[in-house]
């Protein structure tokens, strides 16, 4: 499989909410980073996908400019649309993931995207005042990092 076709597998996979399927994209020792989790491991990032899987309320997914940087590299742009369910309130997650491949499987993803636009939409009032600070980033990442926690071992 080429890098191109993992990439339309994997979000083609996300769009449908088939977490499995995504989860097959990645090498065993593939690793993720992204403002809200930080850094996984591969076990990680698979159960990361799942669970975000499982709990998306009113989800949609939408991407494209997929770009083939070399025989490694790529980047694609995605967009995310949700109910944050911690707060309820609507998220629209403009994100570029850089991946790097190895024999047509995920090895490292990496998402970026703004973390302070995300926690105004996440938190309101709260994510305006403070979403912008390391205080928040990180507490953030702590509560995201616990709840993967917990997911896994239940």
């Amino acid at each position: 499989m080429t890098n191109e076709e993992t990439i339309n597998r994997f979000y083609a996979a996300f769009q449908k909410l088939d977490y499995a399927t995504m989860q097959s994209c990645y090498t065993d020792d593939a690793v993720f980073n992204d403002h809200v989790f930080g850094l996984l491991d591969a076990a990680e990032t698979r159960a990361m996908w799942e669970m975000l899987c499982k709990r998306a309320k009113d989800f949609s997914l939408m991407y494209g400019n997929i770009k083939l940087l070399d025989e490694e590299y790529t980047t694609t742009n995605w967009t995310a649309s949700y109910l944050f369910t911690k707060t309820n309130r609507r998220i629209v997650n403009r994100i570029t993931a850089h991946m790097k491949f190895r024999d047509g499987l995920i090895c490292e993803h990496t998402d970026a995207f703004d973390i302070y636009r995300w926690a105004r939409q996440a938190f309101g009032l709260p994510g305006l005042l403070l979403g912008w600070t390391s205080w928040m980033h990180k507490r953030i990442q702590k509560q995201a990092k616990e709840g993967l926690e917990k997911f896994m071992n239940s």
